[in-house]
C-alpha cells in the first residue's frame, strides 16, 4: 500500500483511538489523532495545504462538535477531499442511515472486530488509490491537448491543472523561458467554466506604458494624440472570458497599481474616462521573472504578486524533465517533415544520442526550432546531425554520448489518437485501446534501439523471447518485416 497515505482519527475516548491508530499503520497508513470534532475539523482543513488525509474515522458521539457535523464540514471540502468512515455505536442505525446519506465513506460498530476494520480500511484505500488514477488520466488527458509529455514531472503538473482548472482563480505560471507557459495557459482555459468565452493574450513587455494601458483598459476618443476613436481595451474584450497577461515582470510600475485595483474591485477605468467600467475576468498571469525578489527590490509590487499568485504553477525545464525530450523529437520531426514534403525522418540511435546529451537551455522552444531547422536544411532525405547544437566537451565527429541511457531505451511512444475525417477532432480511444497504444509503442522503441535484436529486446523489457514474440503477432509488428532478428 501507499506509504504515503495518511490518516485521521478523531474520538474522545483515547483507548478507542489507539487501537484504531493501530489497525491503520498496519494498513499502512501515517495517522494522526484528534480528541473531538473541532479539533479534527482544523487538523483537516490544515492538512488540505500540504496533501491532506486520504482518509477520516470518526466516531459519532463527541464533545463539541459531533461525528455528523465533522462529516458535513468535510464534505464541503473540494475535491479531492478525505473518505470518511463512521464508527457508530448499538442502537445508533438512525443516525448511521444519516451519515452514509451525508457521504460517509463506510461505518463500522462498536465493539469491533479488527479484520472488520481492516476490510473496511482497505476497501476505503483502494477507493483512494482509484480517484487518484482517474484524476492523473484526466489531468493528462486535459494537458495532453496542448503538451506532448510523458514524465512523472509533467504528469503532477497535468494532474495540478485538472484540479484548477474548473475552479474560477487567478493562476500565476511561472518557468524558463520556451517551458510552455502558454500551452499550460490555454489547458488551463480549455477545461474552465470559461472555455466558451473569450481568451485574450496581452505580451506585457510589448509596448511602451502609455500605450499597453490604453491596450489593456480601453480608452475614451480623443483621450490622447492618435485615439481617433474610442476602443474598450482588452479587459473588456475579455468580459465573461480569461486573459493571459505574459511576461507579467515585465509591466510599468504605474501599471502595477491599476491592475490591482481590477484585481481588487472587478473595474477597469478607461484612459480619458471618469466613470469605471465592471467587468468579469479570470487571470492568469505568466513569467520567467523571479517576482518575489523583483518586489524585494522594488521592481514589482508585493500585494499584486499575492494578488495574482492565488494558485501558483510552476512549468519544469526540459532538463529536469528529459523523458519528454524523445517524445518531442519524433513530434517535431513528423510535422516539418510534412511542412516541407521531406522525408520522413525517423529518431535514429545517433540522433537520439545527440539530442539527449544536449542541455537545452532554450527548453522545448529550442529543440523545436533546432528539429525545424535540422529538417529544413536537409538534403537528400538524410538528417545532418552536426546542424544540431552540442553539448560542452562534444567532438563534431562524434555523437554526444556511446549509448543511450536506459531511460532513452525504454522511452515510450505514444501514439497520436487518430482524427475524426468529418470534424478533425481527436476521437477518444477507450482505455484498453490506449494501453495497448501504449505497449506497442515501448516495444517498437526498444526495438529500434537494439536494432530489431529480438532477444535483447526482450532482455531490455524485462520478459521472455516467447512473450514477446505474441506481443508482436498481438500488435502486427510481424517477422514478414525480416528487420527483427534473434540473437
Amino acid at each position: 500500500m501507499d506509504s504515503s497515505l495518511r490518516a485521521l482519527v478523531v474520538d474522545d475516548d483515547v483507548a478507542v483511538r489507539f487501537t484504531v491508530r493501530s489497525i491503520l499503520e498496519r494498513c499502512g497508513f501515517k495517522v494522526d489523532e484528534a480528541g473531538d470534532g473541532e479539533e479534527g475539523l482544523a487538523m483537516v482543513t490544515r492538512g488540505a495545504k500540504d496533501g491532506g488525509y486520504q482518509l477520516v474515522v470518526t466516531d459519532i458521539h463527541m464533545p463539541r462538535m459531533d461525528g455528523l457535523e465533522l462529516l458535513k464540514a468535510i464534505q464541503q471540502f473540494p475535491a479531492p477531499r478525505p473518505k470518511v468512515i463512521v464508527v457508530t455505536a448499538h442502537g445508533t442505525e438512525r443516525q448511521t442511515v444519516d451519515a452514509i446519506k451525508s457521504g460517509a465513506f463506510d461505518y463500522f460498530k462498536k465493539p469491533f472486530e479488527v479484520e472488520e476494520v481492516m476490510a473496511v480500511v482497505r476497501r476505503a484505500a483502494e477507493s483512494v488509490a482509484l480517484s487518484a488514477e482517474v484524476e492523473r488520466l484526466s489531468g493528462e488527458l486535459s494537458l495532453s491537448r496542448s503538451l506532448i509529455f510523458t514524465s512523472p514531472a509533467m504528469s503532477r503538473l497535468a494532474v495540478l491543472v485538472h484540479r484548477i482548472a474548473p475552479r474560477d482563480v487567478n493562476v500565476l505560471l511561472t518557468g524558463e523561458s520556451g517551458t510552455g507557459k502558454e500551452r499550460v495557459s490555454e489547458a488551463l482555459v480549455m477545461a474552465s467554466q470559461r472555455a466558451n468565452k473569450s481568451y485574450v493574450r496581452f505580451n506585457c513587455a510589448a509596448l511602451t506604458a502609455e500605450l499597453a494601458e490604453a491596450e489593456l483598459f480601453g480608452h475614451a476618443k480623443g483621450a490622447f494624440t492618435g485615439a481617433v476613436k474610442a476602443r474598450a481595451g482588452l479587459f473588456r474584450e475579455a468580459h465573461g472570458g480569461t486573459i493571459l497577461l505574459d511576461e507579467i515582470g515585465e509591466l510599468p510600475l504605474s501599471l502595477q497599481a491599476k491592475l490591482l485595483r481590477v484585481l481588487q474591485e472587478g473595474e477597469v477605468r478607461p484612459v480619458g474616462e471618469d466613470q469605471p467600467v465592471k467587468i468579469d475576468v479570470r487571470i492568469i498571469a505568466a513569467t520567467h521573472r523571479d517576482l518575489l525578489q523583483m518586489a524585494a527590490e522594488g521592481k514589482f509590487r508585493e500585494d499584486l504578486y499575492y494578488r495574482l499568485k492565488v494558485v501558483h504553477l510552476q512549468i519544469p525545464p526540459l532538463r529536469e524533465r528529459p523523458e519528454d525530450v524523445p517524445m518531442l523529437a519524433r513530434h517535431y520531426l513528423a510535422e516539418y517533415s510534412r511542412r516541407f514534403g521531406v522525408g520522413p525522418f525517423a529518431l535514429t540511435p545517433p540522433l537520439l544520442d545527440r539530442i539527449m546529451a544536449y542541455h537545452w537551455p532554450g527548453n522545448v522552444r529550442e529543440l523545436q526550432n533546432a528539429m525545424e531547422s535540422i529538417v529544413a536544411l536537409s538534403s537528400d532525405n538524410e538528417l545532418d546531425l552536426e546542424l544540431l547544437p552540442k553539448a560542452k566537451g562534444a567532438s563534431s565527429s562524434s555523437p554526444a554520448s556511446a549509448t543511450p541511457s536506459a531511460l532513452t531505451q525504454a522511452a515510450p511512444v505514444l501514439v497520436e489518437p487518430p482524427t475524426s475525417a468529418a470534424t478533425g477532432e481527436p476521437i477518444v480511444a477507450d482505455l484498453k485501446a490506449r494501453m495497448d497504444a501504449y505497449e506497442r509503442g515501448i516495444i517498437m522503441n526498444t526495438l529500434d534501439q537494439v536494432r530489431g535484436n529480438r532477444s535483447q529486446a526482450a532482455r531490455v523489457l524485462g520478459v521472455n523471447r516467447a512473450t514477446l514474440h505474441g506481443k508482436l503477432r498481438k500488435y502486427g509488428i510481424t517477422d514478414a518485416d525480416d528487420e527483427a532478428t534473434d540473437d
